[in-house]
């Protein structure tokens, strides 16, 4: 999760049920939404809790400028007793709930929950400022006028809506003028739901966009409401309370990217005319795709620290996404099953354990052909039929010698700017079968690679 200013607010923290014992501390949250609470006395200083190194389910508070806080799944990482002189403890936060306080054991539900994303507003490349110059005339024309916001329906019964915040210029400025206009996604739902409902999907969003956008993309400026949190505004109005929420989003990196429409694979306007469906088909594909994503996304966000890595990573990838993708097998099951019966009727008794191990994978296809089927719809994109062959070659051999170590194929190791290069055409092949899944035809991503800077790079020749 993106931190864009600094969080370090001194207030009073304590259990629930044990409110008439509240101690100072200072709650932190640095970018990349780690949580950190010092405190200056031990929430519980029984003789029991100095003995034991226990989690604490959740701690109330009340910090300065915002009012109540919940902190959720904590547990001590330091914890110092008082024996004289300044006692500092700390504990680490999975989550906090800023705007209100929920007691033991409360569920904590949601109607709507509002995030946005690292350069969100270029991938969605939609304004409602217009600015009118007039050079003769030594003028200029500003005027705005709030885009509407954009709704989709999902297949989990979830709103999803491309919404549009804005600030506008201040009466009493004689010297500046200034607009800003921020894009944001809100999911709604009528009725209330867990908030890990909506984290998930909105994981799952943001994953999208650092797809779309080709790099890593951090969630940022997080909050929800519930129609049973209100405030009265007054002759019998209401609004729901917004609730800040911060946490530690796997989808970040300490630089803020930068990303204009040219250097991503696709922007909104590419999807506009069937987003809904991009949308719905994405995230129901977490469904079966999860393995092959999680191994996607562990290369961009640095996870494999080395090429060695990144690279296995790549062909596990790819041989899950066609596992998971097709059915296919060497030989027809009833044929296969036929078979493994006549073969272990002929196995000594000692050995029918082994045998079995060994044929358990037997009718599945090897990692050579599953490569072959995941290039052949977009195979005028890698080269000539021989050039393909030892691209696929080079794969299984590698993938081989790192995983074994088998020494026969150690003249086939590929290093350096080799392996870079044979990488970067592995994340192609991922990243066409990605688009087909989220509705792009065969047809549609072809054109989309003639087009596309990024791809085009990821095809650059040794």
């Amino acid at each position: 999760m993106r931190i864009e200013e600094e969080y370090k607010k001194i207030g009073y923290f304590w259990l629930p049920g044990n409110e008439e014992k509240n101690i100072p501390g200072i709650l932190s949250i640095s970018d990349g939404g780690k949580i950190e609470l010092e405190i200056f006395v031990l929430l519980d200083e029984s003789i029991d809790s100095l003995n034991r190194n226990d989690d604490i389910d959740r701690i109330i508070g009340h910090v300065e400028h915002d009012g109540p806080v919940t902190l959720d799944n904590c547990f001590y990482t330091k914890k110092s007793p008082p024996l004289g002189g300044i006692s500092k403890s700390k504990i680490f936060v999975y989550r906090v709930l800023s705007g209100a306080a929920w007691q033991r054991d409360e569920m904590v539900t949601f109607n709507t929950f509002s995030f946005a994303v690292d350069c969100l507003d270029e991938w969605i490349g939609i304004s409602g400022i217009n600015v009118d110059y007039d050079w003769k005339g030594k003028t200029v024309t500003i005027s705005y006028n709030p885009p509407e916001k954009i709704s989709f329906i999902l297949d989990n019964g979830m709103k999803l809506e491309i919404c549009f915040a804005y600030n506008l210029p201040s009466f009493l400025s004689l010297k500046e003028a200034k607009i800003t206009q921020r894009a944001y996604f809100k999911l709604e739902s009528e009725e209330l739901r867990d908030l890990g409902d909506f984290a998930a999907v909105a994981f799952k969003i943001t994953h999208l966009m650092c797809f779309a956008m080709d790099d890593v993309v951090a969630m940022k400026n997080v909050s929800a409401t519930s129609c049973e949190i209100q405030r009265d505004l007054g002759d019998g109005k209401q609004y729901s309370v917004p609730i800040k929420i911060y946490y530690q989003s796997i989808s970040y990196s300490e630089k803020v990217p930068k990303r204009d429409s040219y250097e991503m694979l696709f922007n909104y306007g590419a999807i506009k005319d069937k987003a809904q469906q991009v949308f719905n088909n994405w995230i129901s594909a977490y469904g079966y795709l999860s393995p092959a994503f999680g191994l996607y996304f562990s290369t961009k966000i640095g996870a494999q620290k080395y090429l060695d890595g990144k690279f296995l990573a790549f062909a596990q990838g790819l041989e899950t996404y066609q596992r998971r993708t097709s059915d296919e097998k060497l030989m027809e099951p009833e044929v296969f099953e036929s078979l493994l019966s006549t073969v272990l009727a002929v196995c000594p008794d000692d050995h029918i354990d082994w045998l079995k191990g060994r044929l358990m994978q037997g009718n599945e296809i090897n990692l050579r052909k599953r490569l072959k089927r995941l290039i052949d719809p977009f195979k005028e994109h890698l080269g000539t039929s021989e050039e393909r062959n030892k691209f696929i070659r080079k794969i299984v051999d590698m993938r081989n010698y790192l995983t074994h170590y088998n020494e026969n194929l150690e003249g086939e190791f590929v290093k350096g700017r080799n392996l870079f290069i044979l990488c970067l055409k592995m994340e192609f092949i991922l990243n066409l079968h990605f688009l087909n899944v989220i509705g792009f035809t065969v047809d549609e991503v072809k054109k989309i690679v003639k087009n596309c800077e990024p791809l085009k790079r990821k095809l650059q020749k040794n």
